[in-house]
């Protein structure tokens, strides 16, 4: 029975840091621009012309 209270407690301590390392994550804007990069690399890079 002892068993099951220890890892009862450390899931939850295991799910509680995800918690707080995602809350910091969403603090820290990391998750802001989630859609210029999927597109951007649909695109080729095209130089740019030198103007005589």
């Amino acid at each position: 029975m002892s068993v099951i209270f220890l890892l009862l407690i450390c899931s939850l301590v295991l799910a509680i840091t995800f918690l707080l390392a995602f809350i910091w994550t969403i603090k820290n804007k990391q998750y802001d621009d989630d859609y210029s990069a999927s597109v951007r690399m649909l695109f080729e890079h095209k130089p740019k012309e030198k103007s005589e």
